[in-house]
């Protein structure tokens, strides 16, 4: 039997059900894992190593009884954003604003989670309120990437990408509000899963862009990510944006077969600014696609190229007002020095905050105010109905869209260079499918020079993630696999 940890969530879940490890033994051999690697990854702001051992005892109890039968996943440990409410457990968004923050709650995902058999080992880290790409605005430290430590893991969502990169968990909660778990996954060489807003519950997230923000799963294969997504999505009369479907039946499409489908390749997701290996290992994945019977051929998207500024309006705007119970009286950090009332707003804010939480909150508040609402925000809104109309009109006439997650690997940790191009792509590759509401998975593809991991991403029409789900099974089956990271 292989290690433990290197095994696939699936895999260790069936071993458990057959009485070959116990829950207590994963949870023992994950946590000397964590333990080693945490120093040099930074993954977690907070391991629950008795919480977890305490999980183990009742998860097994209800495994012996026969109560979680139904569930694939019954004492595995995995991690959970540390933006997603854990009731009793410390929930801080990365941010000294909500340092010492412990719900009272759990969100609804926690929940549905716990009901599964899930053992939670910890709670990840991110960039603060999950605003930035990176996992260096955490007020807890840098996140390190599993494959190259000067290198960064992606973000928002860069703890929970590194975790199960790093053999840290075994599967892991993130969100996306503009490709906060797609571009991580690509940057670790591992699968994730954005579904369809209104999927997944947003009850007991800590909220930075209300109409974007997704809940969605990462994994070190797309059976993993299917077999979380399915537990945690479905209707929640406590999530206002929750929709009602027949059915959230995913694992059913983990089908080795694309023969037939339609895929159209966005022209403009081929343009200048992605890095040549980027494109060559698109290219090759485009050309299983088409060996393996499907219909492959370009396609136009249109006002792709003005996803930044307006993914940029909209979250900042809906921003500004989210985090605007963070004042030091109703919520989070409260400043030692004040004279007055607004002295304690303004220094709370200014002490509690870290630099690009301000910059994104000022940006929100300047497009929210009464010179600029009409120039700017709502301007914006127009553009995102725009966008919408033309992945809506490309699904006219194809099952997906594939092209690059990013349009180039991990950066450098500090690297502060800036190049528009890549800048550009990168918005119509991540925060269009946010504008738009639609799913989207990223699944490694290959290797770059540097020896940094290459994702390859595909996007669903609202409600088809069957569709994304069955084609990403069938690229990854044809890959023979995860990719391996040698260096753990």
């Amino acid at each position: 039997m292989k290690e433990i940890t290197s095994m696939t969530a699936l895999d260790l879940g069936g071993h458990i059900k057959a009485k070959n490890i116990s829950v207590t033994e994963a949870v023992k051999a994950q946590i000397e894992i964590i333990k080693k690697r945490e120093p040099l990854f930074n993954s977690y702001i907070t391991v629950l190593e008795e919480e977890a051992y305490s999980q183990a005892e009742e998860v097994q109890k209800r495994i012996d009884d026969g109560e979680l039968s139904w569930s694939p996943l019954a004492g595995v440990p995995m991690a959970v954003k540390d933006n997603i409410c854990t009731k009793n457990i410390k929930t801080t968004s990365a941010s000294k604003m909500l340092a010492n923050y412990v719900p009272t709650y759990d969100a609804t995902v926690v929940s549905k989670l716990k009901e599964a058999g899930a053992i939670i080992i910890g709670k990840t880290n991110m960039d603060e309120f999950a605003m930035g790409s990176s996992s260096e605005t955490s007020y807890f430290g840098p996140t390190k990437n599993p494959w190259n430590e000067k290198h960064v893991p992606g973000g928002s969502s860069g703890g929970s990408a590194a975790a199960v990169a790093g053999e840290e968990a075994f599967y892991s909660l993130g969100t996306d509000t503009g490709g906060s778990i797609r571009q991580p996954a690509a940057y670790c060489g591992i699968t994730g899963i954005k579904p369809t807003y209104g999927t997944v519950s947003r009850y007991g997230l800590i909220a930075y862009a209300s109409s974007l923000d997704t809940i969605g799963t990462l994994g070190r294969n797309v059976s993993d990510c299917v077999a979380s997504l399915e537990i945690i999505s479905g209707h929640d009369p406590l999530d206002g944006s929750s929709v009602e479907k027949s059915s959230y039946s995913y694992t059913k499409s983990l089908i080795d077969d694309v023969k037939g489908m339609k895929i159209g390749i966005p022209r403009d997701y081929m343009g200048d600014g992605l890095d040549d290996d980027i494109r060559k290992s698109t290219l090759e994945a485009i050309e299983i696609f088409r060996r393996r019977g499907a219909i492959v051929e370009e396609c136009d998207l249109s006002y792709m190229e003005y996803a930044i500024p307006a993914y940029y309006a909209i979250s900042c705007s809906e921003a500004s007002s989210n985090l605007s119970r963070y004042d030091g009286v109703r919520y989070g950090y409260r400043t030692d020095e004040y004279d007055d009332i607004q002295d304690l707003y303004m220094n709370s804010r200014s002490e509690g905050l870290g630099m690009e939480v301000k910059r994104r909150l000022m940006i929100g508040g300047l497009v929210l105010s009464s010179d600029y609402y009409e120039a700017y925000y709502h301007k914006a809104i127009k553009i995102r109905r725009l966008i919408q109309e033309s992945y809506m009109k490309a699904f006219e006439s194809y099952d997906l869209l594939i092209g690059p997650t990013t349009p180039k690997s991990a950066p450098a940790i500090n690297d502060s260079s800036s190049d528009s191009q890549k800048r550009k792509l990168s918005g119509m590759y991540s925060s269009s499918i946010n504008l738009a509401g639609l799913p989207a998975v990223s699944i490694p593809c290959g290797i770059d020079k540097s020896g940094l991991p290459i994702g390859l991403q595909l996007i669903g029409n609202h409600f088809e993630e069957n569709n994304i789900i069955r084609a990403a099974y069938t690229f990854e089956s044809e890959m023979g696999g995860r990719i391996r990271n040698e260096k753990i």
